[in-house]
């Protein structure tokens, strides 16, 4: 029991010597991709295709809702067969409606495939000037800033936002940090 105890101790010793030499920054990858025009440009490009698609479903779904008030309107003067026929094609038009709308913007939909498609190659060469800037820097956390970690407070002296702007050749826009 006490060469378990003396082990842990050792270990956790040593895990709070590292921890204490270990070099850290952060950066806001939010600030970082707003100086990047291809970025920009990749965000207007989604959110055209977004707006679109967006018109499409509320089309949709607006056919659908006069389909349905014309049927009640008209419900008293069908025939069973008509009526029957007419809610078919109601209930068909509104699964068609969903299915169009999933394969626009559901998780594997064409608007998830074509941010995977225009942001992606930015993030990762965002991410090797990272890594690129840590290893040359000698850091061995790099934080994120605007990632759902919270940061309650952090010295600017620590950012190195900046440093990765410069590895990406990047020009920092006027207002910038």
């Amino acid at each position: 029991m006490k060469r378990h105890l003396f082990f842990l101790l050792v270990a956790l010793l040593g895990s709070a010597g590292f921890a204490q030499a270990q070099k850290f920054c952060y950066i806001d990858s939010d600030y970082i991709l707003s100086q990047s025009p291809d970025y920009q440009k990749a965000q207007d490009e989604l959110n055209k295709l977004s707006v679109q698609w967006q018109k499409e479903v509320e089309a949709k779904y607006a056919e659908i809702d006069r389909l349905y008030k014309n049927f009640q309107q008209e419900q008293i003067l069908l025939t069973e067969e008509l009526r029957k026929k007419r809610e078919a094609e109601i209930v068909e038009k509104e699964k068609a409606a969903k299915e169009f709308q999933k394969s626009k913007f559901g998780v594997d939909g064409e608007l998830f495939k074509k941010r995977q498609e225009l942001i992606k190659p930015i993030q990762d060469q965002m991410y090797t000037a990272i890594k690129q800037m840590a290893e040359t820097k000698g850091y061995g956390i790099v934080f994120d800033r605007a990632s759902d970690m919270t940061m309650l407070y952090a010295d600017e002296k620590y950012n190195k936002s900046d440093d990765v702007l410069e590895i990406l050749g990047w020009k920092k826009a006027k207002g910038g940090k």
